[in-house]
């Protein structure tokens, strides 16, 4: 073959991906902070890396084949070699963009309270757009039970009686983690109902997975159990506010000054919704950022609609893929204006019931997609 044609070959050859594999990384003895990083190559180039078990940045392919060069060590400049070779691009300017990676993945390592899940800012990748061969969260039903007292709205329905023991929820997170889920949410009920709350939350950590919880924090005003629970190594808490409660207020106060990332759920109603103005002013002003919307009423659209343009003049950021209290009305589409909304449930994340029935997602209860404990994950999850 001439040399021309081997030059036409490579010059117009489409770039292939890395083969789709999981990565690991544990920094040296010695080196401070210690790190952990973890890497999901996709079948189309993408990634997933996660950071210290506790953020889940998207990779577009040229990000996540940084990634890949950063976990083996590459010296750089053969990675600006390959780069060279592979894009045709300079082999300074790949010099330059893998330093540029390589410094912002270690200021996430040394940077506190992060975002679950995040981006860095290269071009970005959706999260619903790579091909996945599993999703990317869990969320798991501990208990069907609540406090006493606590209002039916945030209640699910029972459609199982059996509550798995620690020891089979620890089987669940380590077939998730052998599948590359890396990110865990332990939900309810309410789930700090459940004494072995804390060592399912340590169990998860030590596999490497993103862990957070969604609770009406309403144990966690008592800093002894809160400091329990952050010594797990919790990475984010989805706090489901009681807005005309006092003890839902103290709770809130407590977890703030905490290094954790909280988001603040509200569910407006038409008892509270001339109020919700108020509200995120008060959520605000504890220094939330990051803010779920629901609505127990279609009626409260335009509600909602003015309180996520309110929330974004306070800074609040609008969270639309998180687990929420059962509702008839999230307002996922309003945070999405020009594009049509991704659909995650069942995809992007699936929900487990008390007894390990999988569902697509909380408050589809007809749709069983199979038990993570006894079916194949090919049953699960097709693909």
């Amino acid at each position: 073959m001439s040399s021309l044609t081997t030059w036409l070959r490579e010059r117009f050859t489409k770039v292939q991906p890395l083969p789709a594999e999981h990565l690991h990384y544990q920094s040296p003895p010695g080196d401070e902070p210690a790190y952990r990083l973890h890497l999901r190559l996709h079948p189309d180039g993408s990634g997933l890396l996660i950071v210290n078990a506790s953020t889940v940045l998207h990779l577009n392919p040229t990000a996540a084949e940084y990634a890949y060069h950063l976990m083996k060590g590459t010296p750089p400049e053969e990675v600006a070699k390959e780069f060279a070779r592979r894009y045709r691009v300079n082999r300074d300017t790949a010099l330059r963009d893998f330093a540029d990676f390589r410094d912002r993945v270690q200021t996430l390592i040394h940077t506190p309270d992060l975002d679950p899940v995040t981006f860095l800012d290269f071009e970005r990748v959706a999260p619903h757009s790579a091909a996945l061969t599993a999703p990317l969260r869990l969320d798991c039903a501990l208990t069907y039970r609540l406090p006493p007292g606590a209002k039916a709205d945030y209640a699910p329905t029972k459609r199982v009686e059996r509550e798995l023991s620690t020891e089979e929820w620890k089987t669940i997170l380590d077939k998730a983690w052998m599948r590359g889920i890396p990110h865990v949410t332990f939900t309810g009920g309410e789930p700090t109902l459940r004494d072995d709350l804390p060592d399912l939350i340590a169990h998860a950590e030590g596999r490497g997975m993103v862990t957070g919880l969604l609770t009406d924090g309403l144990k966690l005003a008592d800093k002894d159990y809160l400091n329990t629970l952050l010594q797990t190594g919790l990475d984010h808490i989805l706090f489901l506010l009681q807005p005309d409660e006092k003890a839902s207020w103290k709770a809130l106060e407590t977890i703030m000054p905490e290094d954790i990332f909280v988001t603040v759920h509200l569910t407006v109603t038409p008892q509270n919704v001339k109020r919700a103005g108020d509200v995120l002013e008060r959520l605000a002003g504890l220094e939330v950022r990051s803010l779920s919307l629901s609505a127990s009423d279609a009626s409260l659209k335009d509600d909602l609609l003015a309180l996520r343009n309110r929330a974004a003049e306070l800074g609040l950021t609008l969270r639309w893929d998180l687990p929420v209290p059962y509702s008839a009305q999230n307002p996922a589409a309003l945070e999405v204006v020009d594009e049509e909304l991704p659909e995650g449930a069942g995809r992007v994340w699936l929900y487990l019931e008390p007894d390990g029935d999988v569902l697509p997602a909380q408050g589809e209860p007809d749709k069983v997609l199979g038990n993570f404990l006894k079916d194949p994950w090919e049953k699960i999850y097709p693909r």
